[in-house]
């Protein structure tokens, strides 16, 4: 791998883990989530610290250019974050459903026992009235 792409590539994942940090300090991205984060730039910096692993990598996966090499791994770390990311968001998706319609359900009880309180007041208010008429 060519020197000055290791020290861009250095840097970025150097950049990447600030932002990481940067995240979980804030407390904008759960613990939980940042697992997978964490492992893609773990796995980064191996690959750019040692080229040999690299280079048996790239020949592995019958890849010429160890450099086409790594950014296919870091594109396919890209897609299995996403992929996880969007089951995430499909299971809290499904969740907001369900509190929604629980919400939903609960307002249209609060409803029917206003009314129901409204409609026996004015019952006891009628019943007083003919009490007092007679």
């Amino acid at each position: 791998m060519n020197r000055a792409l290791q020290l861009f590539l250095l840097l970025a994942i150097t950049l990447y883990f600030f932002a990481l940090v940067h995240f979980s300090r804030r407390k904008r991205v759960e613990p939980k989530y940042m697992l997978l984060w964490i492992i893609s730039g773990v796995m980064m910096i191996a690959l750019t610290l040692f080229p040999a692993l690299l280079n048996r990598v790239s020949r592995f996966l019958g890849i010429y250019d160890p450099t086409n090499a790594l950014f296919a791994i870091v594109l396919f770390c890209v897609i299995i974050i996403l992929m996880a990311l969007t089951a995430i968001l499909s299971h809290h998706n499904a969740d907001i459903i369900r509190l929604v319609q629980e919400n939903a359900l609960l307002e249209q009880r609060i409803r029917e026992l206003e009314n129901k309180a409204e409609t026996d007041e004015a019952m006891k208010s009628a019943e007083k009235g003919e009490r007092n008429a007679v």
